[in-house]
C-alpha cells in the first residue's frame, strides 16, 4: 500500500517537475527579450562553426529564424537556410543579410538547389522527423558530410524515470524521438551513413557523420 502511495507521489512530482520546467522555460524567453537562454548558455553555435571550413558551401536544413545560418555565413564561402515554415523564413530573411546567406521556403528533401554542398547542417531537426532514415538518405546526396546535434533520451535519471512512470518526458511535445547512442548509431547505420566523432553536452548529442565510401 506505501509503495503505491508513493508510486503516486513520485508520479505527481514528476508531473510538477515537467510543468516547472516548461514555465520556467517560457519565462527565461521572456526575460530574453524572446530567445531562449539555452542558445546563449550552450554556445552550440560554435560546435558547428568550428566544423566547417572557409571555402565550404553549407546547407542549414531546418533553420528556423535563421541565426545559426546567419554566424556560419560569416565563415563559409556560402550557406542556403532552408525551412518549410514560411513565417521562419520570413523573419529570417528580415533579421539577417549577408552577400553570401540566401534562405529558401521549401521541403530540403525534394527541392532542386542545382548545387552541391560541403556540409549539411541539422541542429534539433532529426527529432521532429517521423521517417528519418528515409529522410538522411534523401538529404545525404547533397553534402559528404552532415553535422548532427539531436537530444538525449538518457540526459539523466529523470527523464528515463518519467518514461518509465508514463509521465510525459519530452524536451519538446513534437519530438517523435529523444535518442540514445544505441538508437542515433542504427538509424545512421541504415542510412548507410558514418558516425565520425561526437561529445555530449548539455544532455545532448554534437556530431560529425560521414557518407560511407
Amino acid at each position: 500500500m506505501k509503495i503505491r502511495f508513493y508510486k503516486f507521489l513520485a508520479k505527481l512530482a514528476a508531473r510538477l517537475h515537467s510543468f516547472s520546467y516548461k514555465m520556467c522555460s517560457k519565462l527565461a524567453i521572456k526575460a530574453e527579450k524572446g530567445l531562449h537562454p539555452k542558445h546563449r548558455l550552450m554556445r552550440y553555435h560554435q560546435f558547428f562553426i568550428d566544423n566547417i571550413l572557409p571555402t565550404d558551401k553549407v546547407l542549414d536544413i531546418g533553420c528556423g529564424n535563421g541565426d545559426l545560418s546567419y554566424d556560419l555565413a560569416q565563415k563559409a564561402k556560402a550557406v542556403s537556410g532552408i525551412d518549410i515554415s514560411e513565417p521562419s523564413i520570413k523573419k529570417a530573411k528580415t533579421a539577417h543579410k549577408r552577400d553570401n546567406l540566401n534562405f529558401i521556403t521549401e521541403d530540403a528533401t525534394s527541392y532542386d538547389f542545382g548545387v552541391q554542398f560541403d556540409v549539411i547542417v541539422l541542429s534539433n531537426v532529426l527529432e521532429h522527423i517521423g521517417d528519418r532514415v528515409e529522410f538522411l538518405i534523401k538529404v545525404k546526396s547533397l553534402a559528404p558530410k552532415i553535422l548532427i546535434r539531436v537530444p538525449m533520451l538518457n540526459r539523466d535519471w529523470l527523464t528515463l524515470y518519467k518514461k518509465e512512470l508514463g509521465v510525459e518526458y519530452r524536451l519538446d511535445k513534437t519530438h517523435r524521438i529523444e535518442y540514445t547512442l544505441h538508437a542515433f548509431k542504427e538509424e545512421l547505420q541504415n542510412a548507410n551513413l558514418h558516425l565520425e566523432e561526437y561529445s555530449f553536452q548539455f544532455g545532448e548529442m554534437w556530431s560529425v557523420v560521414k557518407r560511407k565510401v
